[in-house]
């Protein structure tokens, strides 16, 4: 069973998730109700009319997000967060009574209307919804929570889907009545979530909407990995807005189908995000793998683009159904690629929402959040009108899915060149698993915050990349500059930020800087490794230890933990057939290693002979 799953049996967990599956479930039924009504129920509405229709609805939907989001933003920080959900869900329930009105009365001007107010319900619960869960879960479960999340969003979209077309042919007072009762079943569940402490208190709430929206995006740049993290999940609900807003009508007028057809579909992608998210905690191993953002973006372009190539379907007189839909040759092609859509969604967007909560300041972490609402909501909202005038001016709605999967092709590569900490977490990722399977042992061992240092023996060139794509924690590696300068290696070294150094005949200058950069770091707070013995093993035996460690110990008395590396000697990588790299994969694809951590040892204990005696005992037999 995933970690994830298990936290379902947990009160700090299981009332939140219930309480964000239920919203999320009765904005998909009440908006699906409505596109079903206004796409092919609405008497009189010409294909003009409903594009316009749906698109505006998505706009004023959207729209709260951006104009409200650094109020929500701050009474997030400000107040108790299991108290302001509650009175939150209270708001549902009033705007649902006026929904449940606006249905009975037939009115699609009204039922688009009060949209509006839904997204404004949903503006004040999202930096709440995000900024909880740092606080509710450990780091090691933030990955899994956030793939909780998402699962229970998209299963609840894709619930709210299904029942929606059941419940609206019972007809509109089942809708009004089916709204309502799901906003006091989300009131109900509310009052579970445990009280949860303000980030910032004292905050004052300024209303000033203006200026708090420049506070929040000027906080949200202080840390630029941050910042641009934000930007990439803007950049996806630009692409999802469009797909899901243009799918009611994709799916009448390209592929000649009906309002179950589209239901389908859109169920179609909400199962891949939900598979993608659970995909993605598995191949994260438990820590904030944004490695996985890049193979997301791939195969959202990929699909994107198959969609469009996917043209032998052709639309009838009549709709047909499901079961007709999916007779004709090519229509496993569209689920295929609706469903990889999907899948490649949720491997790209919960690396990013967990890296935003995880490096965000905590007492400004909602306010950080209310500022990725406000840009996803004007991207959002861009989408929408860029969509109305794409249409408008007369592109077909395969060629807008097209140039979508272009557009995020470029997009991608700009961020990747702007943080290539995506492109480094990539390359390591795809090392620890295409050729090397990793058993991790003992490295809870290793502090979830605050200095230490870490100690490890040295086996081969990619020692530094196993370590730090196995630790939950950001590590700054000292690197010996020779080995730092080696061509692919220098670009994942730089990106991570790792220190060279020298040895004082080579370059005593190199070697006083590195010392220097070492306690910086562990004055703040950050994981230094270092490689005791100095250099790559050339026997598999463990080497001296040289006088390094000791003086960084000395200089900055913090806590050691020795690691071990268990099987990499007579790897492509390390020194055991002479010249490393020299004969191609010797044990063939994923060789199994280890890497085991020993228990925490103090500055003041911390001698060579011990350290060394440490790791050798770690290492045990296997080389």
């Amino acid at each position: 069973m995933p970690d994830s799953i298990k936290l379902l049996s947990t009160r700090r967990f299981r009332p939140f998730f219930l309480t964000q599956l239920l919203g999320a479930f009765n904005d998909n039924l009440y908006k699906n109700g409505l596109t079903i009504f206004i796409a092919f129920q609405a008497a009189n509405i010409s294909q003009q009319q409903s594009n316009s229709l749906v698109n505006i609805a998505a706009g004023l939907f959207i729209l709260p997000f951006f104009l409200f989001s650094p109020i929500a933003g701050q009474l997030a920080d400000k107040h108790e967060k299991s108290m302001l959900i509650r009175r939150i869900k209270l708001l549902e329930i009033m705007i649902m009574l006026l929904g449940g009105v606006a249905f009975l009365m037939q009115s699609p001007v009204l039922l688009v209307a009060i949209l509006f107010l839904m997204g404004t319900q949903s503006a004040l619960f999202g930096p709440v919804k995000y900024s909880l869960l740092p606080q509710a879960l450990k780091p090691a479960e933030l990955v899994g929570g956030n793939a909780m999340v998402g699962f229970g969003t998209f299963i609840a979209i894709l619930m709210g889907l299904i029942l929606s077309v059941f419940v609206i042919g019972l007809g509109y007072l089942a809708m009004a009545i089916g709204v309502v009762v799901t906003a006091c079943l989300g009131y109900w569940a509310s009052r579970g979530i445990p009280a949860l402490p303000a980030g910032d208190p004292g905050l004052k709430i300024s209303f000033n909407l203006p200026k708090q929206t420049a506070n929040i995006l000027r906080d949200a740049r202080e840390n630029l990995t941050v910042f641009y993290s934000v930007m990439g999940i803007s950049w996806f609900w630009f692409i999802g807005i469009t797909y899901i807003t243009q799918l009611p009508n994709f799916v009448r007028y390209e592929l000649g189908a009906n309002e179950q057809v589209y239901i389908l579909l859109l169920a179609m992608f909400s199962v891949g995000i939900g598979a993608g998210s659970f995909l993605c905690e598995r191949l994260s191993g438990r820590i904030v793998e944004i490695g996985l953002v890049p193979l997301g973006a791939l195969g959202l372009t990929l699909f994107g683009i198959d969609l469009y190539f996917n043209q032998d379907l052709s639309p009838g007189g009549e709709l047909i159904g499901p079961a007709n839909f999916l007779g004709q040759g090519t229509s496993l092609r569209v689920c295929v690629d609706i469903i990889m859509l999907g899948v490649s969604g949720g491997v790209y967007i919960v690396p990013l929402y967990a890296l935003v909560q995880q490096r965000s300041r905590p007492e400004k972490r909602s306010r950080i959040i209310a500022a990725n609402n406000v840009l996803n909501a004007l991207f959002m909202v861009i989408a929408s009108l860029y969509g109305l005038f794409a249409l408008s001016a007369g592109v077909s709605i395969p060629v807008l899915f097209l140039i979508m999967a272009i557009m995020n092709a470029a997009v991608a590569l700009f961020i990747f060149m702007l943080v290539p900490e995506f492109i480094m977490r990539l390359l390591i990722w795809l090392l620890v698993h295409t050729i090397y399977r990793v058993d991790k042992k003992g490295l809870d061992q290793i502090p979830d915050e605050g200095p230490a240092v870490l100690i490890c023996n040295h086996v081969s060139f990619v020692d530094a990349l196993i370590l730090a794509g196995c630790i939950r924690r950001p590590i700054r590696f000292i690197i010996y500059f020779r080995i730092f300068q080696l061509p692919i290696l220098s670009f994942l070294f730089r990106t991570a930020n790792a220190i060279p150094i020298a040895a004082e005949h080579e370059d005593k200058e190199m070697m006083e800087a590195a010392f220097d950069q070492i306690s910086d770091a562990l004055h703040q707070g950050e994981l230094v490794c270092i490689f005791p013995e100095g250099k790559i093993t050339a026997s598999g035996e463990l080497g001296t230890f040289r006088p390094g460690i000791s003086r960084i110990l000395q200089r900055d008395p913090v806590t050691v933990i020795p690691l071990a590396l268990r099987g990499l000697w007579g790897s492509f990588f390390s020194r055991a057939h002479g010249n490393a790299m020299s004969r191609l994969l010797p044990r063939g694809m994923l060789s199994r290693i280890e890497l085991v951590a020993g228990d925490a040892i103090n500055a003041s204990e911390a001698t060579l002979e011990l350290l060394q005696r440490r790791i050798a005992t770690l290492r045990g037999e296997r080389l």
